[in-house]
């Protein structure tokens, strides 16, 4: 009984080690003489009414609660690709991304690493329901918002378009964000917009219940995308529970939090475990973050995992 009472405490210490790393750094911090700020966890999002700030007010929440000398934050942005930036230049300590915005290999020393593959994001063309946008050739000559300047929406948005032989002026394009996408498609001054986002996007929810909109079939241009341009992209379905319209196969590709590659590795483990063992919580936030796993969390190639979360994982055996 001893031996199996001894064996159980070397568990339990072995499985707190990362918090009691980083708390006794911290706490080391506080009592020195000249106060120290807490450390500042800022996490790289995109718009209020899509999944990144949803997930990342979760997490910053989180966070804030359950390590102590952290202050977790979001940062609004135009999303993946300002992102990828923000936290390669130190401008913020994680973010969210498509995988597509990343580079096809890293060389050299990495200044952004991976905590874990989160969920899928699926692309979106949205029109209103009488209009004229039936299918992506129907886009031709037409005003179309292909996304914020910055955001993965715009990267996937502009290959699909290239793939599918409206490059150029072909399309008369705006670069808005969500939340300016979907006031110009009510007011008529755009004719369809772009979207990428985990399901369901807020804003386009919101859209749908307020007006009669159409989300446009891309079934077609999975696989030119994908000879084009990589292996990320897979067919996935919007289902017609999602919005209430018709439903269509889309084009999804994988979305990674990456973090600033210089972090300790305690603090990155503990963001791990915390973005895993609170899955319930980050889906309460948006049913995205519910799709979550271990064994998915780990395939984030053409990046690495941080060495944190790498530990993290290899301890839980995924």
């Amino acid at each position: 009984m001893h031996r199996v009472s001894r064996t159980l405490s070397r568990r339990a210490g072995l499985a707190t080690l990362s918090t009691v790393l980083l708390v006794a750094n911290l706490a080391v911090a506080s009592c020195r003489d000249t106060p120290t700020d807490p450390t500042s966890i800022r996490i790289a999002t995109g718009s209020p009414t899509a999944v990144y700030y949803a997930f990342g007010q979760s997490l910053a929440a989180i966070l804030n609660r359950e390590l102590p000398g952290v202050r977790a934050s979001v940062v609004i942005t135009a999303a993946s690709a300002e992102n990828v930036q923000l936290v390669g230049s130190g401008g913020a300590e994680l973010g969210f991304t498509q995988a597509d915005v990343l580079p096809t290999s890293t060389t050299g020393s990495p200044t952004v690493e991976a905590v874990a593959r989160v969920y899928d994001d699926q692309l979106h063309l949205v029109t209103t329901s009488g209009g004229p946008v039936r299918t992506v050739a129907d886009l031709r000559g037409r005003r179309v918002s292909v996304g914020a300047a910055g955001s993965g929406t715009e990267i996937t948005a502009t290959r699909l378009l290239e793939v599918a032989r409206l490059g150029g002026d072909e399309v008369r394009r705006e670069r808005l964000g969500l939340d300016d996408s979907v006031a110009a498609l009510r007011s008529g001054r755009i004719d369809a917009f772009f979207f990428s986002g985990g399901l369901p996007v807020r804003g386009i929810e919101e859209l749908a219940d307020a007006s009669a909109i159409r989300i446009v079939d891309l079934s077609d241009w999975t696989e030119p995308l994908r000879s084009r341009f990589g292996q990320v992209y897979v067919s996935r379905d919007i289902p017609r529970s999602v919005y209430g319209v018709d439903a269509v196969t889309t084009v999804a590709d994988p979305n990674y939090l990456i973090v600033r590659a210089d972090l300790p590795e305690p603090l990155v483990r503990e963001v791990t475990r915390l973005l895993m063992e609170r899955r319930a919580e980050l889906a309460a936030a948006h049913p995205a973050a519910g799709r979550m796993s271990p064994r998915s969390a780990i395939v984030t190639a053409p990046l690495s995992l941080h060495p944190g979360a790498a530990s993290w994982y290899r301890a839980t055996k995924p």
